[in-house]
């Protein structure tokens, strides 16, 4: 078995009622070699009292509190200045790992090779209470899931649930981190590091993620939320790192839907900025 180093890195925001789950779901990975990293971004509510609770006897856990919300990127970057691993995952407090996550993505990404930088997987979507809901394969089916080189396919539309990634460190290294000038960080990490690294499927269910009422993938369809903003310094980026005629095409057809998104949410300004950047040679 390998026993290359994997860094989890926990990011918690008022998670109090979940961040337990979330950190032991680490210590009972079927894997050994894990460097845990605990991050509060400044908390409002009791998230810290429990986590100095659960890491009181684990000295080998580093956990950082901010004084001050730094946001999800910025928080991540912190912890990745001490991160140790081959691999990487951000988990964020209130999802949990299934107990083989760990190990299978090892496994697959050292036997895929170098070129290979990011590994995902299929998801059991929970409620908050932590009842099943659905499999996101049920929304995106296996077949339909594309791996290797996914950089146009990224741009066209979603099928990657975040929080079932695992990535090489060097990947990191390549893109310098989260852009910290976004207000949220996987779909850049999709664009920027599709355009050199492979993406490599696994049609297993490895991580349970939680939908709650105030989680950013339901802020972002609001008005003038940062998110939506945030889509469209990606869009520009997309710009730049495009280099056929079909990315293309693909980016035209994520700023039309954008431009109709937008527009139902009754923000015209952003809607004309979407508009502009496709106007634009």
């Amino acid at each position: 078995m390998s026993h290359s180093l994997v860094t989890v890195i926990c990011l918690c925001y008022n998670h109090e009622q979940f961040v337990q789950e979330a950190v032991e779901s680490v210590w009972h990975q079927n894997y050994s070699s894990l460097q845990l990293i605990i991050v509060d971004d400044a908390s409002l509510d009791n998230s810290v009292s429990v986590i100095k609770r659960v890491i009181k006897n684990r000295p080998e856990v580093s956990f950082i509190t901010n004084e001050n919300n730094q946001g999800s990127c910025r928080s991540f970057n912190q912890a990745l200045k001490v991160a140790q691993g081959d691999f990487i995952i951000d988990l964020s407090a209130d999802d949990v790992l299934l107990p083989d996550r760990v190990k299978r993505g090892v496994e697959v990404l050292e036997l895929a090779g170098l070129e290979y930088g990011v590994q995902f997987s299929d998801a059991d979507i929970i409620s908050k209470e932590g009842s099943h809901l659905y499999y996101h394969s049920k929304k995106f089916p296996h077949h339909t899931i594309p791996q290797g080189d996914i950089y146009k396919n990224l741009i066209e539309r979603y099928f990657i649930c975040s929080p079932t990634m695992m990535f090489r460190k060097e990947v990191m290294a390549f893109m310098g981190g989260y852009d910290e000038a976004l207000a949220f960080e996987d779909f850049d990490f999709w664009i920027r590091s599709s355009r050199k690294y492979k993406y490599y499927y696994v049609p297993e269910v490895l991580v349970k993620r939680r939908m709650l009422s105030t989680s950013m993938s339901r802020a972002q369809f609001t008005k003038s939320n940062a998110q939506r903003w945030s889509t469209l310094n990606v869009c520009r980026k997309i710009k730049e790192l495009n280099r056929t005629s079909e990315e293309m095409q693909a980016l035209r057809h994520r700023l039309q839907y954008e431009v109709f998104l937008s527009l139902r949410m009754m923000d015209v300004r952003l809607a004309y900025e979407f508009l502009k950047l496709g106007w634009q040679k």
